[in-house]
């Protein structure tokens, strides 16, 4: 028994000597001296004996490193957002850099030689909505000319645009008012959502802070004045979505809609998403997940259309008494959605299935971290079987859908970010027919049809993309 207790003390002994000798050499094995890796072994021989024999110190140093990186990465976004910031307080004008592209053929369309005119915002748009640089916008015209907003507040219109040499000039405002560095500081995702130009007036969407960390989608309006707007609220709710404290433990910021269209001479569209709340887009109480028309008057509103989880894209086809309505799906799923006789049925209200139904599946699918998940929400692959509206076109896997706009009585197109590139197609039979893509090779935030030209706001560049419709409609 002695003997064995006697071996016992002398492996703890040795075992603490060990360790103490460990984690003593590896304190300083850097720190110079006669410990110093310098004096025994190559660079080579180091990095062998970090991996294998300390690896938490190349952990640490891993991390370190990864640390700092970030904290530098931070600090240059930071001082990006506050350089646009300067650059809207300045009120200076936004120069403009022309180029020209020749999109390359699609192998499965038949359109070739198509070429895109490109203008570069070089400054004020700094901060982007997806892409943290450069800058995202949207823009949108009064009469022949070009308005364009930053996600970050920086307004400006160009006279006919496009002219030789184009620049846009700042218009005043008091949009920091609504939005701000408050907001910006919190997260990039927080934004102005989208631009619309109606009736001499102007309509901005934006991710308003309803109070400390509850956020929904909100409309303030303007009469159009190039030298200086005063924004007064439209559209505002005490309902809100808290960042941390909600439901499901879940919150997206970039599931906000807030596309605009006018819908008529005293009321206008606004889309909303549901800020992953999947709960509020099948619930008739809440402006999460839905489609509304607000009173230009009063700010009263009106749900039109429900079941939706971040719709970015409207198109009002008077012609047709349709509203077309593009929706962000999650992991697969994009949509373009029809609301039949428009103006017949607003009495009703269009439900369109989420988070019931869906082409596409919760991220990472139908593993076990996701069974809750799709107890509560099962999206179902058929819309029709549970008495939803079935999708004029889904897209699997996802392209990112965004703006959608007609550019004649029979031909339609839609923008994409992810996939960065245009659809064209024609509706017939309740159906989608003809969907031919042309790759732009951006992301495309927004879009406009106008003269026979596209219009594209393209924020891998912070760029106002245009497009000759006439070389389209030759080939489609």
């Amino acid at each position: 028994m002695k003997k064995s207790l006697r071996i016992k003390i002398f492996l703890l002994l040795a075992s603490i000597l060990t360790a103490s000798s460990y984690v003593f050499i590896s304190a300083n094995i850097d720190k110079g001296g006669v410990l110093s890796w310098d004096n025994y072994f190559s660079n080579y021989q180091k990095e062998l004996i970090k991996k294998y024999l300390f690896p938490f110190r190349l952990i640490k140093q891993q991390s370190t490193r990864l640390l700092k990186e970030e904290k530098s990465k931070n600090s240059i976004l930071q001082y990006l957002l506050e350089l646009e910031l300067d650059k809207k307080n300045s009120g200076t004008s936004i120069e403009t850099v022309e180029s020209f592209k020749k999109l390359s053929k699609d192998n499965k369309s038949n359109l070739n030689n198509i070429l895109l005119k490109k203008y570069r915002l070089t400054s004020g748009f700094y901060r982007g909505i997806n892409n943290q640089f450069p800058g995202s916008g949207y823009h949108d015209f009064d009469e022949n000319d070009m308005i364009i907003i930053s996600s970050r507040g920086v307004l400006a219109f160009s006279k006919d645009f496009p002219s030789s040499k184009v620049s846009f000039k700042q218009i005043k405002n008091n949009i920091d008012e609504y939005i701000n560095m408050n907001q910006f500081r919190k997260s990039y995702k927080f934004s102005i959502k989208d631009l619309l130009i109606f009736n001499k007036n102007i309509y901005i969407s934006y991710t308003e802070e309803i109070s400390p960390d509850c956020w929904n989608t909100s409309v303030i309006n303007g009469k159009i004045n190039y030298e200086d707007i005063n924004f007064k609220k439209l559209f505002s709710t005490k309902e809100c979505v808290h960042s941390i404290n909600n439901l499901d433990n879940e919150f997206e910021a970039h599931q906000t809609g807030g596309r605009m269209i006018s819908f008529d001479d005293s009321s206008i569209i606004l889309s909303i998403g549901d800020y992953r709340s999947r709960h509020l887009a099948q619930n008739i109480n809440s402006i999460n997940g839905k489609l509304i028309k607000i009173n230009l008057k009063n700010g009263n509103y009106k749900i039109i259309s429900m079941g939706h989880r971040n719709p970015q894209g409207l198109y009002l086809d008077k012609e047709n008494d349709f509203l077309l309505a593009t929706e962000h799906g999650p992991m697969g799923g994009d949509e373009i959605n029809l609301l039949k006789d428009i103006n017949k049925n607003l009495d009703n209200i269009y439900n369109f299935g989420w988070a019931i139904s869906s082409a596409g599946e919760h991220y990472g699918g139908k593993i076990k971290r996701n069974k809750k998940k799709y107890e509560k929400y099962p999206l179902h692959n058929s819309h029709a079987e549970y008495g939803f509206i079935e999708p004029l076109k889904s897209f699997v896997p996802s392209i990112g859908i965004s703006e959608i706009v007609k550019i004649d009585k029979k031909n339609y197109v839609v923008s994409s970010l992810k996939d960065k590139s245009l659809y064209f197609f024609k509706i017939k039979n309740g159906g989608i027919k003809n969907l031919i893509r042309l790759e732009i090779g951006e992301r495309i935030r927004d879009l406009k049809f106008k003269n026979n030209n596209l219009y594209m706001f393209l924020e891998d560049t912070a760029s106002i993309g245009i497009l000759n419709i006439n070389q389209i409609l030759l080939t489609i």
